[in-house]
């Protein structure tokens, strides 16, 4: 996919993120907002994976450690979703270490917790 069709991807998602914030606020759990956009996902003809377990590479060696990407977006577009008070430098670097294990070159931090959806989102390109 070339970089304008992820951006044309990220818009997308980031749309259905705003719509999903929109109907619920901040406030909730991030397990609710992660459920409700998977819904949202789906009416927009999206293909998605849920909870997508991720190993680490370790001396060569596949090793479970029991991590999982929130969501994967038609396996080009990592989602770590958040509701904290405020993200911080690790849960971007959180997203980094996921794309770069995952192999997928784009992610979007989503932090439903903001009175202002764009406010809460953190897009990251790796190389």
């Amino acid at each position: 996919m070339t970089d304008s069709g992820q951006d044309d991807l990220s818009r997308r998602v980031i749309g259905c993120a705003i719509e999903v914030h929109k109907a619920l606020g901040p406030g909730l759990l991030e397990s609710a907002y992660e459920a409700c956009l998977a819904a949202e996902l789906n009416h927009a003809g999206l293909r998605f994976r849920r909870q997508v377990p991720i190993s680490i590479k370790y001396r060569g060696e596949a090793v479970d450690a029991g991590y999982f990407l929130d969501l994967v977006v038609e396996d080009k577009l990592v989602l770590e979703l958040k509701a904290v008070e405020r993200t911080l430098p690790v849960h971007i670097a959180q997203l980094h270490t996921y794309l770069r294990l995952s192999g997928i070159r784009t992610g979007l931090l989503i932090n439903f917790n903001v009175t202002k959806l764009t406010d809460g989102i953190t897009r990251r390109v790796v190389g």
